[in-house]
């Protein structure tokens, strides 16, 4: 099962943080672009190109300490076609040094549409009698504030064991009280939310326990992290938002159970951008983006022992 799968790395690694890959013009160093016109020419091609290049160093001095990464689709595809293909590249990589990858998507209302990425993220898209397997992930963030169209069609590939989905639930962006803390038929909607990703994956449980319908619970609210475990022993969270949002380990510390475990948390501007601080040019981003991953697994320890 995806989630066991990812339980048991972050067990292996006793780490339970995951790496944001959020490329952007302002945290790839000045340099890698330089080198990516000289080989690529001016224009989209270039930037991917940087971006590809910083992806995968990050994740080359990351291998042996964290267990997986989330690739955020927003920063490639702003590049066209060409970063969806740098995109792909980088994807590929980290599974092929063992990281657990998750696609940060979230899209596909109508059950049309989300069958058509399901079948690009999970399954095969077949052409011309060929089947293709486009995008190399263990799992994808999906908005079940869409309601349950956008969800149904990725369950059967959650039931098979192979992949999981994180659903939006309380996110960890300010501006997110302005629908997930209304008051809506007497209780909170992200609450009617958290209730709905409970009922999606109830009979999609591993053998940790955890169901492959996981949910996506912002660091930047401890609270509600702590009332949705007390409520939802089974259901693994997904929590971003540690580092430049404001989350740490201390708000973080109750998405997990007794034994450690429920539980991944992320990062990506901290870490990504960690060669920004003091007088780098960049050049040592890899170095500094590997200090900075270590930093937050110990502050996170602090508040949390993986069993």
């Amino acid at each position: 099962m995806s989630i066991d799968i990812l339980q048991e790395k972050i067990r292996m690694y006793k780490n339970p943080t995951v790496v944001g890959l959020d490329p952007t013009p302002d945290l790839v160093p000045q340099y890698l672009f330089e080198e990516a016109k000289m080989a690529a020419g001016l224009g989209p091609e270039a930037a991917a190109l940087a971006y590809e290049n910083f992806c995968k160093g990050i994740l080359d001095s990351l291998k042996d300490l964290v267990p997986a990464v989330k690739v955020q689709t927003a920063c490639f595809f702003g590049l066209g076609g060409a970063g969806i293909s740098a995109m792909q590249r980088v994807m590929a990589y980290a599974k092929e040094l063992g990281y657990y990858v998750i696609l940060d998507c979230m899209r596909g209302d109508m059950p049309e549409t989300a069958e058509v990425l399901a079948r690009g993220v999970f399954g095969t898209v077949e052409i011309c009698g060929e089947s293709f397997s486009p995008y190399a992930c263990d799992a994808v963030t999906l908005n079940g504030y869409l309601g349950g169209d956008s969800i149904r069609p990725f369950l059967p590939y959650c039931r098979t064991g192979d992949k999981s989905i994180f659903v939006l639930v309380k996110t960890s962006n300010r501006s997110s009280v302005e629908v997930q803390d209304l008051l809506s038929g007497g209780r909170v909607v992200h609450t009617a939310m958290a209730d709905l990703v409970n009922r999606w994956g109830a009979d999609c449980k591993g053998k940790n326990g955890y169901s492959q319908v996981a949910a996506v619970v912002g660091a930047t609210y401890p609270e509600v992290i702590k009332s949705l475990r007390e409520k939802y022993d089974r259901m693994f969270f997904l929590v971003p938002g540690y580092g430049a949002q404001g989350g740490s380990g201390k708000s973080v510390q109750y998405a997990f159970d007794r034994f450690g475990h429920g539980a991944a948390v992320c990062a990506s501007r901290s870490i990504l951008g960690a060669w920004q601080r003091g007088k780098s040019d960049g050049r040592d981003f890899k170095e500094r983006a590997r200090e900075a991953a270590e930093r937050m697994f110990r502050n996170i320890e602090k508040y949390c022992m993986i069993m």
